[in-house]
């Protein structure tokens, strides 16, 4: 939000300096993002007299002048087809910066002749566009600063102009007038009376405007304007037209200039029809879809169903509360112009203008919220404006809906300012505050004004006070301890299970990767996503079109630019969400590691070597622990496509609880990524680790026995197709109180075996707790493994 501190002052009566000013808005909550001085980039022109001008010998355009200036009488080259004998000139002197054309002067030859300064135009000085000469001064001294004389004669050109970065919640701090209302509540001036005005039509208006009913709830609440015929649109006066330009805006015409002084003056936005070009009434209405409409920015624009747009008897003439279309923009050829305000659903204006793509300042303005009290007035005020300007005769006004009522009060506790805030503010204090922001009090009861749609509650009465009062005030002081003892813990297991993963994975020896959750259709597809549900609206890119349903995509990508750049050995990991759905709750925390190359450089002792997955299978075991998940799992295969058929594994709890999956990855998979080498990965689900079943804020005492383990071996012969992990749970399940451990140590296949057959042998290990065991509870135990062994997989014990 921009303005000059001349228009500030339009409404706030101040001696305060802008240095001042600045800092007051910034600490009031409006912080200020710069200041713009053209006093201070002209401070080094000076006024001067041509003394003589001749022609240049050498050129039919360029004269050769002698000005008389503060250092005396010097030699300036000028092209200016104005440059004559006897005109008051702005000189530059060698060293000065003209910053229209981004050069600093110095002393030159043009055609053989030398030139010791220019004489300035009005655009290279970046006063205004004109450039057909340079500046004939009507007084002013030789060496007298140029900005001194512009500063009595014409202070527009040097007026500083201040731009404020508005917060959603402060629409009021959209207009000129709501900024010099904090500046005054503060106490760096008062408020001038608002202008007012009360135009009496002559004539019915001959152009009715309706409001269609199921537009009136969630579309345009009311709708009103009114007919000036007769006028004489062209340009508007110097003092608008500065104003605009100070502020970025190009004066366009009378018309168009008055309803950009409101939207920023008074966060107003109006649009003005050519009332000539509307056929038959004016109706807001919802489109029905397919719609178009050339927009004043000479784009077009295709509507979809439910957006809200203002149509006459031939179609849509305008986007409601965004912008208005080019068949009916006013020209200089306006002679009958028809003014509307309205007030239109917020919600409504940001849906269809990100649909549309506009970004306009009536979007702006209308999403963020404007003041509905003030739409009546907005228009009277406008009338007037337009009349001083344009001429003319009025209509009486027409009026679609009803001003919407936003009155609300709440009650003003003095005593929560100290309570929420810690500051001590006397209670007249603070009503005063509120009083000067406009605020009606009650007894103990503040009516918020129609313009301040952010204050919603009690809370936001105590927020104005300390924001006037400045929180710069506010003193540290330590709090009285709540509790003895220990505290509860801040954060939830999920959050510690998350910490855990990182903590754990990065002492592991990987490196933490962070990935946008955006990624590409075709790398979505082969991870089990890319659909219509999980694809964004609005892309900043093509390759960035769909929520990620996993993190090894984005893993894979950061793998493959970083062996694409020579780094072939990697260990990447990262915890976050991936995507099942669109909506808010379809996402689930996951943690991935990707393993790529080789385990570390080669070496004569030939410690380096390709990575496998049970490399992957370790580090997944060990986060898993770390996380709190239980040491005896299951490992069964079935995992998706994208993984490994035959070299992969699912850690789980049972069939249906998987705790996450580890091994290979598809070498279709790293084709497609341009994964080049060996990759492993796992992928781990937090949530499925079940919560321990007792909460204590100790760790349980650790439990281990002092009598002898005892390990046997078996050699069982099976099937060729019988997997390993069923011999080693059917072992394992035959005393589960005795037996802590069983691990496969041997594979043979061949041999006196025969066709279809292997022998795996496997280590059991027994753990006692109450009693050393004798020889004959060992072979107990051994005659259970055995029997549970051949009866889980029809094999047989190896003689």
């Amino acid at each position: 939000m921009k303005f000059t501190l001349s228009w500030l002052k339009d409404h706030l009566e101040t001696k305060a300096s802008v240095a001042e000013i600045a800092e007051a808005l910034t600490d009031l909550g409006l912080e200020v993002e710069e200041i713009s001085n053209p006093a201070e980039r002209l401070s080094d022109f000076t006024i001067g007299k041509v003394v003589s001008a001749e022609k240049h010998p050498d050129a039919d355009k360029l004269k050769v002048c002698q000005v008389e200036t503060d250092e005396g009488q010097t030699q300036i080259i000028c092209g200016a087809p104005n440059a004559r004998e006897g005109i008051t000139v702005v000189v530059a002197k060698p060293g000065v910066y003209v910053p229209g054309i981004d050069t600093t002067i110095g002393v030159g030859k043009i055609r053989g002749i030398e030139s010791y300064g220019m004489m300035a135009s009005e655009r290279e000085m970046e006063l205004s566009d004109e450039h057909d000469g340079i500046i004939e001064l009507p007084s002013g001294e030789v060496g007298e600063r140029f900005t001194d004389w512009l500063a009595a004669n014409d202070p527009a050109k040097v007026d500083p102009v201040i731009d404020i970065a508005i917060t959603p919640n402060r629409p009021d701090a959209l207009g000129v007038r709501g900024i010099a209302l904090d500046l005054a509540a503060r106490g760096l001036g008062t408020m001038k009376p608002a202008p007012e005005a009360q135009v009496e039509g002559q004539f019915p208006c001959p152009i009715s405007v309706t409001i269609d009913e199921d537009t009136r709830e969630g579309g345009c609440e009311v709708f009103a304007g009114r007919l000036i015929r007769g006028i004489k649109n062209g340009p508007s006066p110097e003092w608008l037209q500065d104003r605009l330009r100070a502020i970025g805006l190009r004066p366009i015409s009378a018309l168009v200039d008055v309803t950009n002084f409101f939207t920023f003056d008074r966060n107003r936005p109006l649009h003005v029809f050519d009332a000539d070009k509307v056929q038959g009434n004016l109706r807001v209405h919802r489109a029905k879809g397919g719609e178009t409409l050339m927009g004043l920015d000479e784009k077009e624009y295709s509507f979809g169903p439910g957006q809200v747009v203002i149509s006459d008897d031939t179609g849509v003439e305008s986007i409601g509360g965004i912008m208005g279309g080019l068949s009916t923009g006013c020209t200089e050829e306006t002679t009958n112009v028809f003014l509307e305000a309205a007030v239109w659903d917020h919600i409504q204006i940001a849906t269809t203008g990100r649909a549309l793509k506009i970004n306009s300042d009536a979007r702006y303005r209308n999403e963020r919220g404007i003041d509905p009290g003030f739409n009546m007035e907005a228009i009277e005020l406008a009338t007037q404006m337009i009349l001083d300007l344009c001429g003319g005769e009025p209509s009486e006004v027409v009026v679609a809906g009803e001003v919407p009522d936003v009155s609300r009060a709440y009650r003003l506790d003095p005593a929560r300012v100290q309570s929420l805030v810690g500051m001590d503010i006397p209670e007249a204090e603070q009503r005063q505050t509120l009083t000067a922001l406009g605020f009606r009090l009650d007894g103990d009861m503040a009516h918020v004004p129609s313009w301040r749609p952010d204050v919603m509650g009690e809370a936001d009465l105590v927020e104005e006070v300390a924001r006037i009062a400045s929180l710069t005030k506010l003193e540290g002081k330590p709090l009285p301890r709540a509790q003895v003892g220990v505290p509860k813990p801040i954060l939830s297991p999920m959050q510690r299970r998350e910490q855990a993963a990182r903590r754990t994975t990065a002492a592991l020896g990987y490196n933490e990767c962070v990935t946008y959750s955006f990624i590409d259709r075709e790398s979505a597809a082969r991870f089990g996503g890319g659909e219509d549900a999980t694809m964004l609206a609005n892309p900043i890119s093509s390759e960035m079109s769909h929520l990620r349903p996993a993190l090894l995509p984005g893993l894979l990508q950061a793998a493959a630019r970083n062996q694409a750049r020579g780094q072939m050995d990697l260990a990447l990991f990262e915890v976050g969400n991936a995507f099942h759905g669109g909506e808010p709750t379809e996402q689930h925390l996951l943690v991935s590691g990707l393993l790529v190359g080789r385990t570390g450089p080669k070496d004569v002792h030939g410690a380096s070597r390709p990575v496998d997955l049970y490399d992957a299978k370790a580090d997944a075991e060990a986060v898993l622990s770390a996380m709190g998940a239980p040491t005896k799992v299951q490992i069964l295969r079935g995992a998706s496509e994208w993984w490994h058929p035959g070299r992969h594994g699912k850690i789980c709890l049972g069939p249906k609880k998987v705790l996450g999956i580890f091994g290979e990855l598809h070498p279709r998979v790293l084709e497609q990524m341009d994964v080049k080498g060996p990759a492993v990965a796992f992928t781990l689900f937090p949530a499925e680790i079940p919560l321990p079943r007792k909460k204590a804020a100790s760790r349980g005492a650790m439990t281990v026995s002092d009598l002898q383990a005892v390990e046997r071996d078996f050699a069982f012969v099976v099937d060729a197709e019988v997997e390993a992990l069923s011999l080693v749970n059917a072992a394992a399940g035959a005393d589960k109180a005795l037996i802590e451990d069983v691990r496969v140590f041997d594979e043979f296949i061949g041999g006196s075996l025969g066709e279809g057959k292997k022998s795996l042998a496997v280590t059991v290990r027994l753990q006692p707790t109450d009693k050393t065991l004798k020889e004959a509870d060992i072979e107990a135990v051994s005659k259970k493994i055995v029997e549970k062994v051949e009866k889980a997989t029809g094999g047989t014990l190896r003689g």
